[in-house]
């Protein structure tokens, strides 16, 4: 499987063979990992990255309930997504990118900054109809109270948990991403930013049991960037295409303000006012004033 048209060999192992068939070797990566399935001696070792652990079976009036936690365990799982999330990078890349490139024939400037927000669209887009369908099934839209009512949500289902390591996953996989895809030097530290960012307010709605708040705010940040990265895909397209940067702006300013208005009515007011307001490491509680009030200042410096 070559992802990349390759027009010049290099020598094995050196730094230009790796770049341009780093999404072969970690296709290579993922097929020993599933491979390992078939054989009874690391099949038990295999499963560690391709299925979430910690599971924990409840049995309810209607059915059998699983539930998921969070351990070190994950970091494996973590892992095996991080390379099948370089994967899709590269069939976006090559599939998608490169051919609208061709045809668009942008500068060099224009054209990493339209990979660029090519890749983060598809992303965005992916993770805000997913993020949104969760919501939906998990019933926290109709009832808005569920997000800080009872405290610890150590428990989760497999599909939030799924979701918060193909985040992790994802963002942790644009750090190889930089190097791979040769970005310029004054681009990195921008770039690094936001990917920081991402990483340690997914890490700690994860970390601290606030994954429920965690998505609806995630569903509010992706929308507004979808929104973003498709008027500015519009304007390489045509430059004299400037309205879906107005609307986006109007959507900017909404989402912000609801997801605010969210925070502090579930972190700084709802998580507050209960009973339970004592760290208990082993019980996942976090909710003390001083982590509440940590979290609501991290999220308004980087909104």
């Amino acid at each position: 499987m070559a992802f990349r048209r390759r027009n010049k060999s290099y020598p094995f192992f050196s730094q230009e063979f790796l770049i341009q068939n780093h999404a072969d070797i970690v296709f290579t990566l993922v097929i020993f990992i599933l491979i390992g399935l078939m054989f009874e001696a690391t099949a038990k070792t295999a499963i560690l990255f391709i299925q979430p652990q910690y599971n924990i079976s409840t049995v309810t009036a209607d059915a059998e309930l699983t539930l998921y936690h969070y351990g070190w365990k994950d970091c494996a799982t973590v892992l095996f997504y991080l390379f099948i999330t370089i994967i899709l990078h590269a069939v976006v890349q090559e599939y998608i990118l490169d051919k609208m490139n061709r045809r668009l024939h942008l500068s060099k400037s224009k054209n990493t900054k339209f990979n660029e927000s090519g890749q983060l669209c598809v992303f965005y887009l992916v993770s805000s109809v997913w993020s949104l369908y969760i919501l939906a099934t998990e019933g926290y839209i109709l009832h808005p109270s569920s997000l800080w009512e009872n405290y610890p949500h150590v428990h989760l289902r497999f599909q939030v948990k799924f979701f918060y390591l193909t985040q992790l996953a994802y963002w942790l996989h644009a750090l190889p991403e930089l190097y791979f895809q040769k970005v310029r030097k004054e681009e990195i530290p921008r770039q690094l930013r936001y990917i920081c960012l991402y990483l340690s307010h997914i890490l700690a709605a994860y970390l601290l049991n606030l994954t429920r708040v965690g998505l609806v705010l995630l569903f509010l940040q992706y929308l507004s960037e979808t929104g973003f990265h498709l008027s500015r895909l519009t304007y390489f397209v045509d430059e004299t295409h400037h309205r879906m940067f107005d609307m986006w702006s109007v959507g900017f300013v909404v989402t912000r303000m609801v997801s605010l208005t969210l925070m502090f009515l579930s972190v700084g007011f709802g998580l507050t006012r209960s009973e339970n307001q004592t760290l208990d490491w082993e019980a996942g509680n976090f909710n003390t004033l001083p982590i509440s009030h940590g979290c609501c200042g991290s999220f308004s410096v980087s909104s």
